[in-house]
């Protein structure tokens, strides 16, 4: 059974005229793998990760996490949008409990398995830091966590960090594949970078202009860990190469 399963899937927003934003998408996910989502601006790469992390009905088709509709159940996927969303009156550790809290867990063995974290995360010593004292890719790292906390076995992950820049990127990508190895989940990543997603992903596809379809799927071929310098590969460099061609098309 895939781990994320969309069939036919659309969605218009209201207006006038309504704007499609994914018009008949089918899309599966192995359970375990590492899909990056690219393609054009306003496209419906959000509207996908909003459908299936159950925070928009579509208007046809169906969206599956791990078998269950995501339409009117919210929770299935750990979900993590553009913003990091991160409460300023929170410290550090205070926002990474704070998905399992509103999930149930009880707060000791949520502070319990947080803690346990915050090392491979990149954040150990700075539990008790308010988010106005940490650095755009601590907080980055910081939503992660709170993420990863959901103990959801797909993760949805939008353009996470979009907003860093390309010095602090380039580490944070190294950093969420150590992660993702030692973790083992299922993750569907959004990006508009086609280099972070070929030094990410198992597979990325690329999503035509709005409204969304599949372009193509592109398999990538590379083996793991990736060290930095994989980006000056010639395997590399044709990859991205025809990946960037699909998207100008």
């Amino acid at each position: 059974m895939p781990a994320v399963q969309v069939r036919q899937l659309s969605h218009s927003y209201a207006g006038s005229p309504p704007v499609a934003a994914v018009e008949g998408l089918d899309l599966s996910v192995a359970s375990g793998e590492f899909v990056s989502l690219v393609g054009p601006s306003g496209c419906g790469k959000s509207t996908l990760l909003r459908t299936l992390a159950g925070i928009l009905v579509p208007t046809s088709g169906t969206a599956c996490v791990l078998g269950e509709s995501t339409v009117g159940n919210p929770g299935l996927a750990g979900y993590m949008p553009q913003r990091d969303l991160l409460l300023p009156w929170r410290r550090a550790m205070g926002n990474a409990i704070l998905g399992a809290q509103i999930a149930g867990e009880p707060l000791l063995a949520a502070r319990e398995r947080a803690a346990a974290l915050f090392p491979r995360f990149g954040l150990s010593g700075f539990e008790h830091a308010w988010p106005a004292q940490l650095s755009g890719g601590m907080r980055q790292r910081l939503a992660l966590l709170r993420t990863f906390l959901l103990n959801r076995h797909v993760l949805l992950l939008d353009e996470p960090f979009g907003a860093l820049d390309a010095i602090t990127r380039r580490k944070m990508y190294a950093w969420l594949q150590d992660v993702w190895l030692a973790d083992g989940r299922t993750v569907l990543f959004v990006t508009h970078d086609v280099e972070e997603a070929l030094y990410l992903s198992d597979r990325v596809i690329v999503l035509s202009a709005r409204p969304a379809r599949v372009l193509i799927a592109f398999d990538v071929d590379l083996p793991r860990p990736r060290p930095a310098d994989v980006v000056s590969r010639s395997d590399f460099v044709a990859a991205k190469a025809r990946l960037l061609v699909a998207l100008d098309s």
